[in-house]
């Protein structure tokens, strides 16, 4: 880790706490106020945002919406807080952990709009039920959403697309795809990764799936 991201890591990161997450800060788990969290705006969910290109992308285009990103790995959490400052966008919380601690104390139906953007793969077939579109993620992902609420997974994996087109909808979540292009071609506010540029490069192939909480 770079030692600039050390500082930020030191200097802002409690004040960008969604608040009491974590069970030893929070046994209780009482929910989080979301609408106080950003003055009422929406609220969307970025799934582990991995350096944060995308998430401050979002920040800075979105100033009407609030944005929470989850992220265990504190190398991306000091890559994300150096592009905050550098973008001086004030419309997002950062959680350095587990989204599943995040959905235990998301209030139901609170969300507008998630990504799971370029997820770990967890390669071997005994990891899969690691994976961020298996029930136990999917299931408390479906109770904070709100009706209608969007909800975009992007991938190079091949088996990881199949594995997405059968636990996602199993979920309930409906696909919206309506022809190719509607999983070959990014969304029109796609910001790409560094992520997606290293599969890019290796001849992978990203696969954009649009789904929605009915």
């Amino acid at each position: 880790m770079k030692q600039s991201h050390e500082v930020f890591l030191d200097e802002d990161l409690a004040a960008l706490s969604p608040g009491a997450v974590d069970w030893d800060v929070n046994p209780e788990r009482l929910p989080l106020d979301t609408k106080a969290m950003f003055g009422g705006r929406p609220v969307w969910l970025e799934i582990g945002f991995g350096g944060g290109e995308h998430m401050v992308h979002q920040a800075a285009q979105n100033p009407d919406v609030g944005i929470i990103g989850c992220e265990p790995y504190m190398n991306g959490v000091g890559m994300l807080l150096a592009k905050i400052r550098e973008a001086g966008t004030d419309n997002v919380k950062v959680h350095p952990g587990d989204v599943r601690n995040l959905f235990d104390v998301l209030p139901p139906e609170s969300l507008d709009k998630a990504f799971l953007l370029y997820p770990d793969p967890w390669p071997k077939k005994r990891h899969h039920r690691r994976r961020a579109v298996t029930p136990e993620y999917l299931e408390p992902l479906m109770r904070v959403l709100k009706p209608g609420a969007e909800f975009r997974v992007a991938t190079d994996i091949p088996d990881y697309v199949r594995q997405t087109m059968i636990e996602v909808p199993k979920a309930g979540f409906e696909w919206l795809a309506e022809g190719p292009a509607d999983w070959r071609e990014p969304w029109g506010d796609w910001m790409s990764t560094r992520y997606e540029q290293k599969a890019l490069r290796e001849d992978r192939v990203p696969h954009y799936m649009t789904f929605r909480k009915p």
